[in-house]
């Protein structure tokens, strides 16, 4: 109880932080789904995938990048509440309470990717809308993904924001690493249509495996658009959020809060 206790006052304050502040409920949830909606109709008549079956919109194929996005986005929004909480003095206090490291990284992370499982759930209720005729296994292994995906994006936000001071810092470090790491995913376009070195990198980043397991979840039988199996995507992202985790431990304590 001594270890677990604080892990779940820390996962269900931010919970609450977060659906109490509608402002950030809206700024995770909307502009994804705007992206979507515009980009894909936008694109939708001039989109092309060698090999991809007939009929497949660019709204079908974008749908799963656009719920790595949303899992993005509140990785951001959850995670800046490390700057907040030191400037308010709450992390201080935490961190002088008789509770190991790894409680409180478990306790923020796992809220934090708690919120970004549930936003990208309700988003991924709407497939049936876009057209995705995933089956019951599909949506399971969607669901998965995505708190993997949740585990490692915020485990990688938490890293970040407890090395820095100040929200705006905390931003621009965010859009180096974050935005490109989607953009270079697959989520726009696939990575049969990308130069060699393009698609080099689109394989080493570990965010392209929440995209490619997501369309393989999503997108039965469009084999062309994926970079590994199902079983190998999930692999990579479990390595990649235990890496990202493990990371967390160590920089929490290394360096304590100012």
């Amino acid at each position: 109880m001594s270890f677990w206790l604080p892990v779940y006052t820390l996962w269900n304050r931010e919970l609450v932080r977060f659906y109490r502040d509608r402002s950030r409920l809206i700024g995770a949830l909307t502009p994804p789904i705007v992206f979507w909606f515009l980009i894909g109709s936008g694109l939708g008549e001039s989109f092309r995938v060698p090999g991809a079956q007939e009929g497949m919109s660019f709204l079908q194929y974008f749908f799963a990048g656009t719920l790595v996005l949303i899992v993005l986005f509140t990785s951001i929004f959850a995670t800046i509440s490390i700057i907040e909480d030191r400037r308010e003095g709450f992390l201080q206090s935490v961190l002088v309470a008789p509770t190991p490291r790894l409680a409180i990284v478990l306790g923020k992370v796992l809220g934090a990717s708690t919120v970004g499982f549930l936003q990208g759930l309700t988003f991924l209720i709407l497939a049936p809308v876009a057209g995705l005729e995933a089956t019951a296994w599909g949506y399971a292994g969607a669901m998965a993904t995505l708190a993997l995906c949740s585990v490692g994006l915020t485990g990688l936000g938490f890293s970040l924001a407890w090395k820095l001071d100040s929200t705006q810092g905390f931003h621009a470090v965010m859009n180096l690493f974050l935005i490109p790491m989607w953009m270079l995913s697959g989520a726009l376009f696939p990575v049969a249509t990308a130069p060699h070195w393009l698609g080099v990198i689109i394989r080493l980043n570990p965010v392209s495996y929440a995209v490619a397991a997501l369309q393989r979840s999503l997108l039965p039988g469009q084999e062309t658009l994926l970079i590994a199996s199902f079983g190998g995507c999930m692999g990579g992202l479990a390595v990649f959020a235990a890496a990202m985790l493990v990371l967390s431990v160590v920089i929490a304590s290394a360096r304590d809060a100012r």
